[in-house]
């Protein structure tokens, strides 16, 4: 019994049931083949767990990282065969375009550029998507394996644009967004890791003017050609910035605005936010004291006063964009400093900002004073706790995943509307008139945004695993990716 039960517990569990003892020795028998069990799951079988964007043990896969960086590079071997752009890097499935769908379709306008599209606010109003979608899910234009990390898409002139871990490399790569085939790649030794989140870079790049400006998770922060990969220059923003890198890694996107890119390395004595000359990589200034968080800087014009909007692990705060100097603060702490939610601009000189870990949400209102600002607080509550993800700001209600729910709250009175739809730790975008959510297990879902209720409207699985990275849609096109692989929709009309 205890030989089959080594070679595959299964076989030991039914022979021990086959056997005349005594029931509490049968029920003691079979947790110990229980417990034999999984750990051949783990040991024999190369199972893994991961976990949800909770901390708990949610997601199991059977995928060892080996086999998955040999199929990457399998993937992409077979890309740099000579073939036509247009051919896609997967056969066609069930959910691929119908048979009348034209076999050439438009390049990507270059829309999304940034870092949750233009602003920062995650907003697609490029052209209508669709709002009914087929019972088998979304036209899909390709499907292949990605490397590993968080960063979203960024699109311009037919390529899409995303930072990836390829084994012991971090590796910008650029893809043909209608094809999926790889046009280049330029990578560098760095890893990080981390037991909760996994390996892998977290930021997003950014397309400007023909230059991608992306940044590693270690703090390697490049300005490639965006047509060729070939390397304009480099920086590390964490050594030449004295800074500690964060518990779950550089997470930041750079932004670029007028001729310097800004970054927030969170380094001592001046040099917690730095702005690099966007096409020479020189120094232009650097800023505060403040320990870095996850959110990515943002240019708004609040009270009147076109400035930096950003959020340290101890405060949201406005910066001159000329020299980066202080124009106001708000206290924003949060336990473990995890402030990872974009703010919202919500009106002339207002802002609601949110974040997990039984934090919370709130209306700032900042006024002029002088050459700096007043600031107070409109309302704040518990009811909007945005972890690690966005919300977004829809006919004066906020739609947001309060700890893994959406929600709907009233943005004068911060007033909770709603709660439903439980789509764990993913991401989501609004779009005419309605929120596409990627949820954490994969899902790309259609939601119907109203005070009154919630309302879903189309569902299908886009991915497979765990799905943290924001979605990105650019010329029609839905791009998602995870930590294993990528993928391409048609969502516009």
């Amino acid at each position: 019994m205890w030989a089959g039960a080594l070679l595959f517990p299964p076989l030991g569990l039914v022979l021990l049931w086959m056997r005349r003892t005594r029931v509490v020795f049968k029920i003691v028998g079979s947790l110990a083949i229980a417990v034999l069990g999984i750990a051949h799951l783990f040991l024999v079988y190369g199972m893994r767990m991961e976990l949800s964007g909770q901390g708990m043990p949610s997601f199991f896969t059977f995928r060892s990282k080996e086999s998955h960086y040999d199929r990457l590079e399998e993937s992409r071997k077979r890309q740099a065969t000579p073939v036509s752009d247009a051919a896609p890097v997967t056969t066609p499935s069930p959910a691929a375009a119908p048979a009348n769908t034209p076999a050439t379709t438009p390049a990507a306008t270059g829309y999304w550029t940034d870092f949750r599209g233009p602003g920062r606010k995650g907003h697609y109003d490029e052209m209508p998507i669709l709002t009914r979608w087929p019972s088998q899910g979304l036209p899909r234009l390709w499907r292949q394996p990605a490397g590993e990390g968080y960063a979203s898409f960024v699109v311009a002139g037919g390529l899409a644009y995303t930072i990836e871990q390829r084994r012991g490399r971090e590796v910008v790569a650029a893809y043909h967004v209608e094809s999926g085939r790889e046009a280049w790649t330029d990578g560098w030794e760095a890893k990080f890791s981390e037991s909760m989140g996994g390996d892998g870079p977290r930021t997003t790049p950014v397309w400007h003017d023909g230059r991608i400006y992306a940044l590693g998770a270690e703090g390697e922060f490049r300005c490639l050609d965006a047509r060729t990969g070939k390397l304009h220059w480099r920086r590390n923003i964490l050594t030449e910035n004295g800074a500690a890198n964060i518990q779950w890694g550089v997470s930041s996107s750079p932004l670029v605005v007028d001729e310097k890119v800004v970054v927030m390395p969170g380094g001592p004595n001046g040099k917690s936010v730095t702005a690099y000359h966007r096409l020479t990589g020189e120094p232009v200034w650097s800023a505060l004291d403040d320990k870095a968080a996850y959110t990515s800087p943002m240019v708004v014009t609040l009270g009147g006063r076109r400035q930096l909007l950003l959020v340290s692990a101890q405060r949201a705060m406005g910066l001159t964009v000329e020299k980066g100097e202080l124009l106001w603060d708000y206290p924003w702490v949060t336990e473990y400093g995890v402030n990872a939610s974009q703010p919202i601009v919500a009106g002339p000189n207002r802002f609601f900002i949110s974040a997990g870990y039984d934090h919370g949400a709130a209306l700032v209102e900042i006024t002029p004073q002088g050459n700096r600002f007043a600031v107070r607080t409109v309302w704040s509550n518990n009811r909007m706790k945005n972890r690690f993800n966005s919300a977004v700001l829809y006919e004066g209600h906020v739609y947001g995943l309060d700890e893994g729910i959406l929600a709907c709250m009233n943005l004068e009175t911060g007033d909770l509307k709603w709660k439903g739809g439980r789509y764990g730790y993913g991401q989501l975008l609004r779009a005419s008139g309605h929120l596409v959510v990627l949820t954490e297990t994969g899902d790309a879902v259609l939601v119907r945004p109203t005070p009154e209720k919630h309302d879903e409207l189309a569902r299908f699985s886009a991915l497979e695993g765990r799905t943290w990275n924001h979605p990105a849609i650019d010329g029609g096109r839905l791009l998602v990716r995870n930590a294993a692989e990528m993928a391409c929709y048609r969502i516009g009309r």
